[in-house]
């Protein structure tokens, strides 16, 4: 079984029934290079997430192979050279949402602290951002940089002027209730 799939199975199951419990049904995610010569951006929207309200607890996984870019070329390179996806599939956030209030419908300025996995290389992270609450359901909403070297992507030297050092990331994850 998927370790994921295991993993979000285990935190719906730990958590109280009486808390509300909401996974996203809907998520975009995208991040944006701009270098020298060349600016890239990737789209996914393929991601999946779990919210519990209560106790502010988040855990969101993005598979990187379902970045599509504008060139099919890209999408290799990135997948086999910068990424290595068949190695490390996908990019995984687990942490806490602080800021929030259930009973507030208006947007809330939140930051979710916790830990960020990119290309096998956990760091601790501070990502501010933003929750929506719309009738039964939640839209989060971030934008923050992700420095390529934190994570032990590596940029081949004759490159450097096609591919950014940090890449912006934006992500959007649209939640209902379980």
């Amino acid at each position: 079984m998927n370790k994921f799939i295991l993993l979000l199975m285990v935190l719906v199951l730990a958590i109280p029934s009486r808390a509300q419990k909401f996974s996203s049904d809907k998520s975009f995610i995208r991040f944006f290079s701009s270098a020298a010569i060349e600016d890239i951006t990737a789209e996914n929207r393929m991601g999946s997430s779990i919210f519990n309200e209560e106790t502010g607890e988040v855990v969101f996984s993005v598979p990187i192979r379902e970045f599509q870019f504008a060139e099919s070329l890209m999408k290799g390179e990135f997948n086999q050279k910068y990424m290595e996806s068949e190695k490390f599939p996908k990019a995984i956030f687990e942490g806490k949402i602080t800021g929030y209030a259930k009973d507030v419908s208006s947007e809330q300025t939140v930051v979710a602290a916790g830990k960020l996995t990119i290309h096998g290389v956990t760091k601790n992270v501070e990502i501010h951002g933003s929750i929506k609450n719309e009738n039964d359901h939640k839209v989060m909403k971030s934008k923050f940089i992700v420095k390529l070297e934190d994570y032990d992507v590596k940029v081949p030297e004759f490159l450097w002027q096609k591919i950014a050092e940090q890449v912006e990331v934006t992500v959007e994850f649209n939640y209902k209730s379980l």
